[in-house]
């Protein structure tokens, strides 16, 4: 590809990242271990909830028609899991508990607080009407009908629906394995001893997290050093683990010792663009080694992070399967503080999200945006979305931001 080809929009960036890909193969999961996955099929119900009528409520279960012509004989008992097995017939009721099933002949539950009870019989002492306090079969779901679409992420409410429905196991599409390499000579692990020029790698931690958050399994493939044959054998490791993404973390400008391209290309890779016109982010490899995507992102840790939010998150949702993998995640916010003119590049600015008076997010810019500083980072819910050539934009006025870890 030619060094002197225009940086690509973020658009196409991120289109051309997901061009072409599929949901990865379907597993057979047990519920238990289902949360956070992606569903992969849709799933219908495999019976009616509730099954029959039940009461909402505790009280007595009789004919609403017969509550105002006075005292009815109690005639038995319902309770969850145990239900009244006779009819309950006119003049009858039948104590009643929330979750019962309604006895035959009784249309309405009386509730306890209601009623009036004096050894055998009840007594209403406020009307009752028919239909009330009573859960109808299916009107929580029927048999057949499909209560989870494909590509869904699950949440906790999702599975017990799922289990509710009577499934013990579910079609899921199998965790993207992302393999996360860093790579520099300066770069020692958190908790080692390092030279005087060197500084801690803190970048993949990002990353990883990043990875877990979105749906993907991480795999750590360390430090690689400033040489070839380092690096090389690192991207390696990726391919023998089968990963699906091999992300690499700094080395991917023009310097002499940016070499994570060189050695991409000697490992087979067909590059597809490695620039994007964005701040912070520009430098952003993009290709493939046969059927392993690649990402390389770039050595700042803002830098790294934003890329990673833009285009990492959204490959592995598209890998798992979400049909919205690639949508527009900004919303709108008001500006928290003036901001300048916008230069040529999409820009990126981090900022805090708070809500005023009125219940709408502001977003405030960070004093501070060099791209060098993970306190900033840290410290930020959200990016602002500035467009190429953006004019100024006074405080108050409406923008889009993208939220951090959304």
């Amino acid at each position: 590809m030619s060094e002197k080809k225009p940086p690509l929009s973020v658009e196409e960036a991120l289109a051309a990242i997901l061009a072409g890909v599929a949901p990865l193969e379907i597993e057979d999961t047990p519920l238990a271990l289902c949360f956070g996955r992606t569903l992969a099929r849709d799933v219908a119900a495999r019976r009616t909830q509730p099954p029959k009528p039940l009461s909402a409520m505790d009280g007595y279960a009789l004919r609403a028609e017969d509550a105002a012509k006075g005292p009815l004989k109690v005639i038995g008992e319902s309770a969850a899991g145990r239900g009244f097995e006779r009819r309950c017939d006119p003049g009858e009721a039948v104590r009643i508990f929330t979750g019962a099933p309604i006895p035959q002949g009784a249309d309405s539950v009386l509730i306890q607080e209601e009623a009036e009870r004096a050894g055998d019989h009840v007594v209403a002492r406020a009307p009752v009407r028919q239909g009330r306090n009573i859960r109808a079969a299916g009107i929580d779901f029927r048999d057949g009908e499909i209560i989870l679409r494909a590509g869904r992420r699950l949440s906790p409410a999702d599975v017990a629906l799922a289990a509710s429905a009577d499934h013990a196991h579910l079609p899921l599409t199998r965790k993207p394995r992302v393999a996360v390499l860093s790579t520099g000579d300066e770069l020692t692990p958190p908790g080692e001893e390092r030279g005087p020029d060197q500084i801690v790698a803190s970048n993949a931690f990002a990353v990883l997290g990043l990875v877990a958050a979105a749906g993907g399994e991480a795999i750590d493939l360390g430090i690689a050093t400033d040489h070839l044959d380092d690096i090389e054998a690192a991207i390696g490791r990726a391919r023998v683990q089968a990963a699906d993404i091999l992300v690499t973390i700094g080395g991917a400008s023009v310097g002499d010792r940016d070499l994570v391209r060189g050695a991409l290309a000697r490992e087979g890779m067909d590059l597809q663009f490695w620039k994007v016109n964005m701040k912070p982010g520009k430098p952003l490899i993009h290709g493939l080694i046969g059927p392993m995507r690649v990402l390389g992102l770039p050595g700042n840790p803002v830098s790294a992070a934003v890329c990673g939010e833009l285009f990492l998150r959204p490959l592995i949702r598209a890998l798992c399967g979400d049909s919205l993998a690639g949508a527009d995640r900004s919303e709108p916010a008001l500006a928290g503080a003036a901001l300048p003119a916008g230069g040529p590049r999409r820009e990126y600015v981090r900022a805090t999200l708070a809500q005023n008076a009125d219940g709408r997010f502001v977003a405030t810019p960070q004093p501070d945006q060099d791209s060098s500083l993970n306190s900033v980072l840290a410290h930020s819910q959200a990016l602002i979305v500035r467009a190429e050539h953006a004019p100024p934009c006074a405080a108050g006025e409406l923008l889009r931001i993208l939220r951090l870890g959304a």
